[in-house]
């Protein structure tokens, strides 16, 4: 074991053990935005042999107020988040391997991007994305730690199946629409994205090295801005009628056969149209055909077509985002009739 892990070593609950615990295990990270980057940071830089990050989207200036990992020059080549984290990850320690995913996690690649780590980190901002999380991780016995942060706030849980509750135990069903604040309705600072996602990141440690005994056994959140603190007590929650990790019914992990799923994104004016089943686009092909239409910009991870005063933006898996508006309904206008699938 080399110095570089020094100071972590003499940490007496991580230790040499520990640490060569770390370098054997496998994390994977559901969104590289706000809380990922800060988790993502913190598992390399602490030595854990495998970080899988998944994210579906690429930078944008509005994301360099708080999405640590990412510069100027990532926005100006809308590069993919994936991407990007991965290039600066791999500076940070070469030591680790770090698999980037661009995509969208759903029913159809869930368990084949999830189901071979030994931890996985929510650093989402959908909870339909977090209870597919939830139905892998019940589905196949690994622990995941949940985290949300919006405005000032923030929430994170342990969940390890079969001993504690799992998310849906908690929360039985999503929220509706609009239910809750989002970083588009309330927006979202800095800080507490640190505290959130450090606090995760210290729990996956924990996990990791097998101290299980020092886990929060709560549903922590925090009111930064008012200086507030609540420990919801959750540990004796876990509910034998639960779907989930009770009667094991993993109806997250059921692929819809309907027509490809739209969602407004939060705070970007944009609506993401996933395709209905697995695609491979050739976005050479899809340039060609657009291009009298309005101008296009490419690079190997994704195209740009502006048609004013929007833009879809076309990945290879199929999906797309459409970007100007948050109607759902002209943004399937705007793909059906420019995509045409």
């Amino acid at each position: 074991m080399n110095t570089r892990y020094s100071r972590q070593i003499l940490f007496p609950p991580i230790g040499r053990a520990g640490q060569e615990r770390l370098s054997q295990s496998r994390v994977a990270i559901v969104g590289m935005g706000a809380l990922g980057t800060v988790s993502a940071n913190h598992m390399v830089r602490a030595g854990v042999g495998f970080v899988r990050l998944i994210d579906r989207d690429f930078v944008e200036p509005s994301n360099l107020q708080r999405q640590m990992l990412y510069d100027e020059d990532d926005a100006r080549q809308h590069l993919p988040k994936a991407i990007s984290a991965h290039a600066k990850l791999t500076r940070i320690n070469s030591e680790v391997a770090i698999e980037p995913v661009v995509a969208d996690l759903t029913a159809y690649n869930a368990e084949s991007l999830l189901a071979d780590v030994d931890l996985v980190l929510d650093a989402t901002d959908n909870f339909q994305v977090r209870y597919l999380v939830n139905d892998v991780c019940v589905k196949h016995g690994i622990p995941w730690v949940y985290g949300g942060a919006v405005s000032a706030t923030g929430t994170f849980a342990s969940i390890r199946p079969g001993v504690t509750p799992c998310l849906r135990c908690l929360f039985p069903e999503p929220p509706n629409p609009g239910e809750m604040a989002t970083c588009d309705t309330a927006g979202v600072i800095g800080p507490i994205i640190h505290i959130v996602a450090s606090y995760q990141a210290t729990e996956a440690l924990k996990i990791l090295v097998g101290d299980t005994d020092a886990l929060n056994p709560n549903l922590e959140h925090f009111d930064l801005w008012n200086n507030r603190h609540h420990q919801i007590k959750v540990a004796n929650g876990r509910r034998d009628d639960c779907p989930t990790c009770g009667q094991r019914q993993f109806s997250f992990l059921q692929p819809d056969s309907q027509e490809g799923q739209a969602v407004s994104l939060c705070g970007r004016d944009t609506v993401q149209i996933s395709p209905a089943s697995n695609m491979s686009l050739d976005l050479d092909v899809v340039a060609e055909r657009l291009s009298p239409l309005g101008q296009v910009e490419r690079n190997k991870f994704l195209l740009r077509f502006h048609v004013d005063p929007h833009t879809l933006v076309v990945f290879p898996d199929g999906r797309v985002l459409v970007q100007g508006t948050d109607d759902v309904s002209l943004a399937r206008t705007l793909h059906a009739r420019y995509i045409g699938a």
